[in-house]
């Protein structure tokens, strides 16, 4: 939906993903678009793993040959969780930090120099809610996403001189796949659709709000309905109140699957 929504606008992209075939049917479904304003870029198309940081590197080096800049990157590549920790094995918490922090730190670093060099470029971190706020079962999931937000956090601090714009968008639940593509304890596949996550905002919704963060060069947007954006200001106005809260969060989701 960020390709949809930045492709109307005129953008010329380069869409990176795991799965050429559909890279290219997205490639496809974008030039057939019709409107007032037709995009005359065909998008470029980069095939890796976010997860493996050599590969990524790689691409990055494929993408500055190809095109000789980025001015806006847009990292949104995620995997999320589901689990107990004292259940949860360390190659699980780890398989989600390769692709939720350590992966856009390293394409983030391989493109930065560029960006320096021009004096000019966007960075875009899409994190969530669970950046700013932890809940009960999402543990690795949250750890990388607070990960995520530390960093982006430092970045636009350090390259403000350079005149690079960093954003760091918060989305609470999202009408994707996320919660079908999770991962468990074990590694497995969650294979479930939360039904917060099926009643949450249009992933086309989020693009938008992406896209007008970058036109108006927003440092942080909090993208998330009333109960979650409390949640975060519970968080640091009133921590013992938010600790309580999650403690029943957690007990009463334990209940509710009879463990």
């Amino acid at each position: 939906e960020c390709a949809k929504a930045f492709h109307a606008a005129g953008s010329r992209l380069v869409l990176c993903g795991r799965d050429s075939e559909k890279l290219k049917g997205l490639v496809q479904e974008l030039c057939a678009v019709k409107n007032h304003r037709k995009n005359p870029h065909e998008p470029h198309t980069v095939v890796f793993d976010l997860s493996d940081t050599k590969a990524v590197v790689n691409a990055a080096e494929e993408i500055l040959k190809a095109l000789g800049h980025v001015d806006i990157l847009i990292n949104n590549a995620g995997i999320s969780f589901r689990g107990t920790i004292v259940d949860t094995g360390l190659h699980v918490d780890k398989k989600v930090m390769e692709t939720n922090y350590f992966g856009p730190v390293a394409l983030t670093k391989a493109l930065l120099p560029s960006m320096i060099k021009r004096r000019q470029g966007h960075i875009v971190a899409i994190s969530s809610v669970q950046g700013k706020i932890s809940i009960p079962f999402r543990s690795a999931y949250a750890a990388s996403k607070h990960a995520t937000q530390a960093f982006f956090d430092c970045l636009r601090a350090e390259v403000e001189q350079y005149d690079i714009e960093v954003t760091v968008v918060s989305p609470g639940y999202i009408q994707t796949n996320l919660s079908l593509n999770a991962v468990t304890a074990d590694g497995s596949r969650y294979g479930v659709m939360d039904k917060t996550t099926a009643e949450g905002q249009t992933a086309a919704e989020v693009a938008q709000v992406v896209l007008n963060a970058v036109g108006q060069k927003k440092k942080e947007v909090l993208v998330a309905g009333l109960t979650p954006c409390l949640a975060v200001y519970l968080r640091n106005l009133c921590p013992r109140l938010f600790f309580t809260l999650m403690a029943s969060r957690a007990k009463k989701e334990r209940k509710a699957k009879g463990s």
